[in-house]
């Protein structure tokens, strides 16, 4: 006898309602009490996050009725569609995307064999159609009542995201907790975006490191966002709530291209190549003392298409700038030294973030601009016992192992090793230019006249000499005889000497000019930079 409650499976309008029937399960499979209380701490349901993120009506689930099979601590009686992730594809700007959107209404998000084989499923769809990867994360770890099923399924999935590294650009956004071995996931991706006050990552939590240590910390301060953001630079963007999350990681697409086979999207531009008002500023910015600080952000954004600039990694080592803008229509990846914080100076979080900036530009063909202000390396014993030579030689690495367009423009500073590590001619940067108020040096003037000047500064001091202003003379000289960006040019090391107003039109002529760009590299299985990281 037929429950008059379900549908007439033998007809085609009953089938079809019973998928409607399943469907509505699988959405509401935590029932509403659970997404009531996401909701209550400010958090969206993972179907809610994949609506904000993609196109209206995109999206096409995958995997929407896989259930796990586990009968452990009875998990045979709590068996819902779909598991604890949502995967699927859709698309954000009309262009494909794949993505997977932890669940944490169902077993706290937890992975286990059914929700990691979804994972995995998706993850060899996007290598195989060579689309960006997005990972939604929010998620207690690793299912415990799955043992070692689990921990396996995690191992899987590090290997993909080994394997799309530099083939496929991968996003992870932290929604929530992320835990134990699963934080390793999204630090092999390329970028991750957190919410202030809502997502954590830590490998191990506050009442273990309490329990082993005996160390009391809290749960923020230990693996919050901020922390990540600003301290341990694990993560690239700082978001206030779960939309502005997603409407980076939608804006921060648009720049990339799908894969490294690919172009990015080129946008017509009304870029003019007559010098404006406007790039007259810059002719300005510089301030006449050597030592006063300016804002190189604003430098930028008189350069780039629409004064836009999109920062990546604002707070962690903000003595150097990094981030993604278009110039006459066409992505560029952007580093730069920041005057207005520790003058400018490279020290080992600069290097790193620069490093792996660069890397990633170069791996998807995005060419580099490259804007130097650099007094040299941050001087101390802590950088030196930190590993600031290995660490800071991935700068090195990075610049002369990239095959992409390398323009660099000096503005001001440009002394010692750092002017070498900033893209300059010398680890292959296709044209450098530099402003007339460049000085390109061993060292800056006054360090120098300590060195090469002694015997007259003791004989100007024993005769009586204002040494403030003898100093500043010799400094003066040493600047004009030996730092001078016209030497520089005279022997080849620049390309040009440009004024600041005429910076913007000169990287577009320079980026047109290298749009054909084809460099070669010795054949090698890959190079070894990794091993220090």
């Amino acid at each position: 006898m037929t429950d008059k409650n379900q549908p007439d499976l033998s007809t085609t309008a009953g089938r079809i309602e019973d998928l409607r029937n399943r469907y509505h399960e699988a959405v509401y499979a935590s029932g509403e009490a659970a997404i009531a209380k996401q909701h209550s701490k400010g958090k969206k349901t993972a179907r809610e996050r994949i609506e904000l993120l993609l196109d209206p009506g995109s999206f096409v689930e995958m995997d929407e009725f896989v259930r796990h099979r586990s009968t452990a601590f009875g998990m045979d009686k709590n068996r819902p569609y779909g598991d604890s992730v949502v995967t699927g594809i859709g698309t954000i700007g009309g262009r494909q995307v794949a993505l997977f959107s932890q669940d944490f209404t169902i077993f706290g998000g937890s992975l286990g064999e059914a929700a990691g084989n979804k994972i995995i499923k998706i993850m060899d769809l996007a290598i195989a159609t060579g689309v960006p990867l997005i990972g939604i994360l929010d998620s207690g770890g690793a299912r415990i009542q799955e043992g070692v099923i689990a921990l396996g399924k995690y191992g899987e999935i590090f290997k993909r995201h080994t394997m799309a590294s530099g083939v496929i650009p991968q996003l992870s956004i932290i929604l929530g907790p992320a835990a134990g071995g699963a934080v390793y996931g999204p630090a092999l991706t390329d970028f991750v975006i957190m919410v202030d006050k809502t997502s954590n990552m830590f490998v191990t939590g506050p009442d273990v490191i309490k329990t082993v240590t005996g160390e009391i910390v809290e749960m923020e301060a230990l693996g919050g966002a901020l922390a990540h953001n600003q301290t341990s630079g694990v993560a690239h963007y700082l978001a206030s709530d779960e939309e502005d999350a997603l409407d980076y990681a939608r804006n921060l697409l648009s720049f990339l291209p799908e894969n490294n086979l690919s172009e990015s999207i080129s946008y017509e531009s009304n870029s003019s190549l007559e010098i404006t008002d406007e790039d007259r500023l810059l002719n300005t910015i510089i301030p006449d003392s050597p030592n006063q600080p300016y804002s190189m952000i604003k430098v930028i954004e008189s350069i780039v298409d629409d004064n836009q600039f999109l920062e990546v990694q604002p707070l962690f080592a903000p003595n150097i700038v990094i981030g993604f803008a278009r110039i006459a229509g066409s992505s560029v990846a952007i580093i730069a030294n920041q005057p207005q914080a520790l003058a400018g100076t490279l020290n080992i979080d600069a290097a790193e973030k620069a490093a792996r900036f660069v890397r990633f530009a170069d791996a998807f063909s995005i060419p580099v601009l490259t804007l130097v202000d650099v007094p040299g390396y941050l001087p101390g014993a802590d950088q030196e016992w930190a590993g600031v030579i290995r660490r800071g030689a991935k700068l090195i690495y990075a610049y002369a192992e990239a095959t992409v367009p390398l323009v660099t423009i000096i503005t001001r500073k440009a002394y010692g090793g750092a002017y070498i590590v900033m893209g300059s001619k010398q680890l292959g940067a296709d044209i450098n230019l530099a402003w007339p108020t460049a000085e390109i040096a061993v060292m800056g003037g006054e360090g120098a006249v300590n060195i090469l000047f002694k015997d007259k500064l003791k004989a100007a001091e024993e005769a009586g000499e204002d040494m403030k202003k003898f100093r500043a003379q010799l400094a003066a000289e040493y600047t004009y005889n030996v730092a001078s960006p016209y030497l520089a040019a005279e022997r080849g090391e620049l390309d040009g000497i440009i004024e600041p107003a005429a910076t913007r039109v000169s990287v577009i002529k320079a980026l047109a000019a290298l749009k054909t760009k084809r460099a070669a590299t010795p054949p090698k299985k890959h190079g070894n930079i990794h091993c220090n990281e």
